[in-house]
């Protein structure tokens, strides 16, 4: 006898002790057993032309080549970024509803751009601000990331369809804004990446040309990265292929700190992996019944 269990895996253990030959089918009602919902996914499944839908959004999705491109202030990059405004990470959400740590990174990036003098300033003047999800702007940052309009930003496009994407520098392990923290030190290394690391590294990018994303994340996959909490090899490979050119386009002090960085910060890569992402997918939104 060969017996099909679906469901409870409890039904099965009995019948294999005796002896029996049973595959488990690891299976469940879906969302949540709510028959009216189950009822018309089961109806989209089914559709002929949502399935070929899908089928484009996901060639779409095989077939893009992130590039990265530059690294320049958001002010300056990305598209409807105001003044006074600035992107957070997640759905949109309310100062008052905001968790504390993407409370404590606005209110750094508050003062970072110099709106405020001080943290109590700060959270005071916050919800006068601007807030939007960095999505709407075609816009991505790690945890409770942050984009102010005078940070560096990565700026990542699909050669397939011309998509863009954006995404904020790494600041590396420890007290840093994505994590809410916004004393002196966080500011400090802030404007260090905005005004010596970030020239140096495009002056770089100028020389070198556009970078295949796509090639060097399936080298780091191939290395044991998974570029998002282990990005060493990722990381490694990026620092290779900028450092001839950096030390020939940068002030020789100013690469030499931006290389040390890099050696010393073996999550850099994850801010770029993320716009390499944020662009691929993009390219498969809106196609239509998809």
């Amino acid at each position: 006898m060969k017996i099909v269990n679906v469901g409870l895996s409890t039904f099965a253990e009995p019948l294999r002790a005796a002896g029996a030959d049973v595959l488990q089918v690891d299976w469940r009602p879906p969302v949540g057993g709510d028959p009216a919902t189950a009822l018309l996914i089961a109806h989209l499944a089914a559709d002929e032309r949502v399935a070929a839908a899908n089928a484009a959004a996901v060639e779409r999705i095989l077939a893009a080549r992130p590039m990265l491109l530059d690294l320049k202030p958001a002010a300056e990059t990305i598209p409807g970024l105001g003044a006074r405004t600035l992107l957070h990470a997640g759905p949109p959400i309310a100062w008052e509803r905001m968790c504390g740590p993407m409370r404590g990174a606005i209110a750094g990036a508050i003062m970072l751009e110099g709106w405020a003098p001080d943290l109590a300033a700060a959270e005071h003047l916050a919800p006068m601000l601007d807030l939007r999800p960095a999505h709407d702007h075609q816009s991505v940052g790690p945890m409770a990331g942050v984009i102010s309009p005078a940070m560096p930003v990565w700026v990542v496009r699909d050669e397939a369809t011309g998509t863009l994407a954006y995404s904020n520098l790494n600041e590396g392990l420890g007290r840093a804004l994505r994590y809410g923290a916004n004393g002196p030190d966080v500011l400090a290394r802030l404007r260090w990446l905005a005004e010596v690391f970030a020239p140096a590294v495009r002056a770089a990018l100028k020389k070198n040309g556009p970078i295949d994303l796509g090639a060097l994340i399936a080298q780091a996959l191939q290395m044991g990265d998974e570029c998002h909490n282990r990005n060493v090899a990722a990381t490694a490979l990026l620092a290779r292929k900028l450092a001839p050119v950096l030390v020939r386009a940068a002030p020789r002090e100013a690469a030499a700190a931006s290389l040390a960085f890099l050696e010393e910060n073996n999550h850099f890569f994850l801010n770029i992996s993320m716009a390499a992402c944020k662009a691929t997918m993009d390219a498969a939104s809106g196609a239509p019944a998809s």
